[in-house]
């Protein structure tokens, strides 16, 4: 079926609400549907963590015309008592440099070793 993410089997180490705030975090104007793919994701389930996220203020968004603008609150702190402290800004800065560095690898622009 078209549109519709393959099916994922096991555990992952980021939850589907992590990887959702990293793709808006890339893209504040990002549509749903762009997120969806991205994520790998049904609309409807990036639909209902988009609530989840806005109903705990870790997001909001403003409606211009046909667009929505998503407003991360870097400040807030992750929810597990674990990360306790740990602020969203931390999670998504590490998760933008790993994409960063994994674009610049694959693009091949890698610097050469000076060691030749």
């Amino acid at each position: 079926m078209d549109g519709v993410p393959e099916p994922h089997t096991g555990w992952t180490f980021l939850t589907n609400h992590a990887r959702v705030l990293a793709a808006i975090a890339d893209n504040h104007n990002a549509r749903i549907r762009d997120i969806a793919a991205h994520c790998r994701l049904t609309e409807r389930a990036v639909q209902k963590i988009i609530a989840d996220l806005e109903q705990d203020g870790y997001l909001s968004h403003t409606r211009e015309g046909r667009t929505n603008t998503y407003e991360i609150d870097p400040s807030k702190v992750l929810r597990h008592p674990a990360e306790s402290g740990l602020a969203v800004a931390s999670l998504l800065s590490l998760l933008a440099k790993a994409e960063a560095d994994r674009a610049t690898s694959s693009d091949g622009g890698g610097r050469e070793h000076a060691n030749s």
